[in-house]
């Protein structure tokens, strides 16, 4: 009897997941250990290794969405009879209409994994294109492009997904002659992208937040003078280690101290009971290309400043690597999301149930105050804060977010 190969499931609240890239072509032989395939879920992606030696045969093809404990393929022993039609290929091909045909014995080629596997680097594509992303891969299934034709700009030739959309825009066809001003239809085709994986989880999650909460959002500005001068001594002073603090980092800082002495801030709402929760574990929000993750700094108040850049680099680092650990993505009581790099001033922070806050991060501006008569020029930053009212009134939302702001404009304290 073939090894059947799961849709393993990770963390007890994993729904749905799909295999992102098979990184053993369907009829190659695998290793015990070695890398198999890449799992998407709703919170994290990881790579599941071969627990047998033997022949792959796909029962699913990259990107259709399977629950946990489905078979999405076997590993036949040698010498084991292999049959033309896998056992569970036509249930799995019904469950998506766009399926592509059973796979074939012909190799299709690995893919590129996002952890070399066992020879390192990438490995070739099966369309002829040579290297591409995952992320190109997979938008070129969803916008329906050969990536045989696309010119790859990343390194060494590698086609990223601005390749793969820059092909796409250039295929569309163009004005036709005559098309009226404004029709859209006339103007050309729309590209229909599905809704699947994180992005997914994340439409489903913002829209239960908005729809189940009491969101109110509320700004305050902070000068930025003393945690500037102080941001650069430590950049200074923490060279040698490679620890570059940002101020993202100090604004996590300043809340994580903050949060103790505000525990109504610090609390969730669950089953109609307010839980005042002890630890305080602060979740950074990380964007990626498909979509936004949030790793959670754990015992944040408990960190000195430097342990704290440290950790929420690693957090980071790992989250744009997809390789976060379930328990590395759970347990946050308080969220911190900035938008400033991006040069915005104010906006309003989606909490992440079921926390009752979020504080937004927004760019450092020059602004003009005045000292009697004189003008004084100071840097200023906005906090947005966003909290449910259902846990705690507006004063109380009010009086925690000031203290963030004291604490940023005598940062020395966090040093403490």
């Amino acid at each position: 009897m073939p090894t059947e190969i799961y849709l393993i499931k990770v963390g007890m609240s994993m729904t749905e997941g799909i295999v992102e890239e098979w990184y053993i072509s369907d009829g190659a032989t695998v290793e015990t250990g070695e890398l198999l395939y890449r799992l998407e879920t709703e919170k994290v992606n990881l790579d599941v290794d071969a627990e047998v030696t033997g022949t792959v045969r796909h029962v699913v093809a990259e990107g259709i969405t399977m629950e946990p404990g489905d078979v999405v393929g076997y590993i036949y022993a040698a010498g084991e009879e292999i049959p033309d039609v896998l056992p569970g290929i036509a249930e799995a091909v019904a469950a998506t209409p766009d399926a592509p045909p059973p796979p074939s014995t012909t190799p299709v080629g690995t893919g590129v994994a996002a952890a070399p596997g066992p020879a390192g680097g990438d490995a070739p594509t099966g369309t002829g294109a040579g290297r591409s992303s995952p992320n190109a891969r997979r938008l070129a299934r969803e916008l329906n492009i050969d990536l045989a034709g696309v010119n790859g700009t990343g390194p060494a030739g590698r086609i990223t997904r601005e390749d793969v959309a820059a092909a796409a825009e250039a295929a569309a066809p163009a004005d036709p002659a005559g098309a009226a001003a404004g029709d859209l239809q006339a103007i050309g085709a729309s590209q229909v992208l599905p809704l699947r994986g994180m992005r997914k989880t994340i439409a489903a999650r913002m829209h239960e937040s908005l729809t189940s909460m009491a969101q109110l959002t509320m700004d305050m500005d902070v000068v930025m003078d003393d945690a500037i001068a102080l941001r650069g001594e430590l950049i200074d002073q923490w060279r040698e280690q490679n620890t570059r603090p940002t101020y993202t980092d100090l604004v996590v800082c300043a809340a994580a101290k903050a949060l103790p002495q505000h525990p109504f801030m610090n609390a969730q709402l669950i089953d109609g009971n307010i839980h005042l929760l002890a630890d305080v574990h602060v979740g950074i929000a990380v964007a990626l290309e498909e979509g936004l993750i949030v790793p959670v700094v754990k015992q944040a108040d408990q960190l000195s400043l430097q342990s704290l850049v440290i950790e929420s680099a690693r957090l980071a680092q790992a989250a744009r690597q997809s390789s976060l650990t379930i328990d590395e993505l759970q347990g946050g009581t308080f969220t911190v999301s900035a938008l400033g790099m991006f040069g915005v001033d104010s906006f309003t922070p989606i909490i992440n149930a079921p926390q009752a806050g979020i504080l937004g991060v927004n760019r450092i501006r020059d602004e003009v105050a005045w000292d009697g008569d004189q003008p004084v020029k100071r840097r200023v930053m906005r906090l947005s804060l966003t909290w449910d009212h259902r846990v705690l009134d507006g004063a109380p939302a009010a009086h925690f977010l000031a203290e963030v702001r004291d604490l940023l404009e005598a940062p020395h304290k966090m040093l403490v």
